[in-house]
């Protein structure tokens, strides 16, 4: 598998920002002999060389493949040469083929968990299974599991995203216990309906019916029982002491998000799970507060109504590059 070379540490952000130019003055229709003359002449310092492999090398896993960097990549392109539209989408494309944008690609546009997955929801889908047992399982937006049964155990093993699992009785002769396994913990229901979320070494549970045991990878003796109404935080290592469970974390079960007193950072931060490409706050509003329920399966609408409610206005940049600001 082709690997993107990793960010040379001494590119200057000026070095960025002139070599997206180039790229996309490059690509441009009206890029001559004199200009591809002039491109060569600031390839020759060995700054602007490293910068060059850099971006040419992610630009090129971009090609026929709908992305935020490919869609930027595009407008820029299209707009006037000394355009602001022009400015201002090569100063963020320098920032998203040096930073973010990497990261974005490899979570939505080459998603080799999903694509090994035995089930997985690209960004914004949500969909429903059912086992071979009869347990019902629903994966939230960007999430991929693995399903493991065998003549001793069902086992559900949780790569990325969230799900919730609403258990059904094992009609084998002898019957099996299931198990939800994450990076951090393994879990086991007794009879039960329950949400798993995956975090960067750690997971969320919130339990609706029956109870669930949550035993930490690394240490079992912190195993926790968490109970009906409840919900934690758990590490390879500790089980936090149960919560009471709030509906808004399991609204996204039935199509919605429910936001209560919500920061309108923490707030996008929800949505964005459910938009591909990058939603942004900016920071002068992110202590606003949103209260409301929206539905998940149209981010735009959602966004239509903050404008609605919020001294807020939504600035497109492409589709996949959309900010927040001060109205």
């Amino acid at each position: 598998m082709n690997r993107t070379p990793p960010v040379p540490a001494a590119i200057r952000p000026d070095v960025a920002h002139a070599a997206v130019e180039w790229l996309v003055t490059l690509q441009g229709s009206d890029a001559d002999d004199a200009t591809r003359a002039a491109w060569r002449r600031w390839l020759e310092h060995p700054e602007h060389a490293r910068a060059w492999a850099h971006i040419e090398a992610v630009n090129a896993r971009l090609r026929g493949v709908a992305s935020p960097l490919a869609s930027a990549m595009a407008s820029a392109a299209l707009a006037p040469p000394r355009s602001a539209n022009r400015r201002q989408a090569v100063r963020a494309l320098a920032v998203l083929f040096v930073g973010g944008g990497v990261g974005w690609m490899t979570r939505e546009h080459t998603p080799l968990q999903g694509w090994l997955a035995d089930a997985h929801t690209t960004v914004g889908e949500q969909r429903r299974l059912t086992l071979d047992d009869g347990t019902l399982v629903q994966l939230n937006t960007d999430t991929a599991i693995d399903i493991a049964f065998s003549a001793t155990e069902r086992r559900v093993i949780l790569k990325r995203g969230e799900i919730e699992i609403e258990t059904a009785r094992d009609a084998a002769a002898a019957p099996r216990p299931f198990v939800v396994a994450t990076q951090a913990a393994t879990l086991q229901p007794l009879g039960t309906r329950f949400a798993v979320r995956h975090l960067p070494d750690a997971g969320w549970i919130g339990v609706t019916e029956g109870a669930v045991s949550v035993r930490p990878a690394e240490d079992t003796d912190a195993e926790r029982i968490v109970m009906a109404g409840q919900a934690t935080h758990f590490t390879s290592t500790r089980v936090e002491a149960p919560a009471p469970l709030s509906d808004a974390a399991t609204a996204w079960t039935d199509g919605m998000l429910v936001a209560a007193d919500m920061r309108l950072d923490a707030f996008l931060a929800d949505v964005d799970r459910y938009r591909p490409g990058h939603l942004r706050c900016d920071p002068a509003i992110a202590g606003l507060r949103v209260s409301g329920t929206f539905p998940i399966a149209d981010t735009d609408r959602i966004l239509d109504a903050l404008r609605g409610m919020l001294p807020v206005r939504i600035h497109f940049m492409t589709r996949y590059w959309t900010t927040v600001l001060p109205a």
